[in-house]
């Protein structure tokens, strides 16, 4: 069953919501290792947020294919430089309505987004280059991929 969640219209009266789909959700420490995966509710594509213990990576995945699943994966931090490591954190995936879009959340804010139709990945970080077998785009971060989660 879908659970679905609606942005409260009255905090962002301007904007249209949308309902989205909450993939997973779960506490980690930044530097403890971790691995949250999801899969869309409407198609074979899945996600999942890995942190080794050294960096935390979003990773895309076509679950049709036998072998070689992950198509692109994106870095969301290196742990040596995240500040704040020592408190709780909570890793979110929410899916677009469509179940073609999926985004990263770590303590209600966006770190990355993986549009399956365009296919292509958005980071804040813009790093690795992507892989170029699956897109021809790089992983610039923009707002604009955040449409389809408010």
């Amino acid at each position: 069953m879908k659970s679905r969640r609606r942005v409260n219209s009255a905090v962002r009266p301007f904007m249209m919501t949308m309902p989205t789909t909450l993939g997973a959700e779960q506490s980690f420490f930044v530097g403890e290792e971790t691995f949250v995966s999801s899969k869309s509710p409407d198609n074979n594509y899945g996600v999942f947020f890995e942190d080794d213990g050294d960096t935390g990576y979003f990773y895309c995945m076509d679950l049709s294919r036998e072998t070689n699943q992950i198509l692109d994966a994106m870095h969301i931090y290196n742990v040596a430089s995240v500040v704040d490591k020592h408190k709780p954190s909570t890793a979110r995936i929410e899916w677009s309505d469509d179940g073609l879009k999926s985004a990263l959340f770590i303590n209600d804010y966006a770190h990355a987004v993986f549009d399956f139709a365009g296919r292509r990945g958005y980071c804040r970080t813009n790093f690795p280059s992507p892989n170029a077998k699956w897109t021809s785009f790089g992983h610039e971060w923009s707002d604009s991929a955040l449409e389809w989660f408010l």
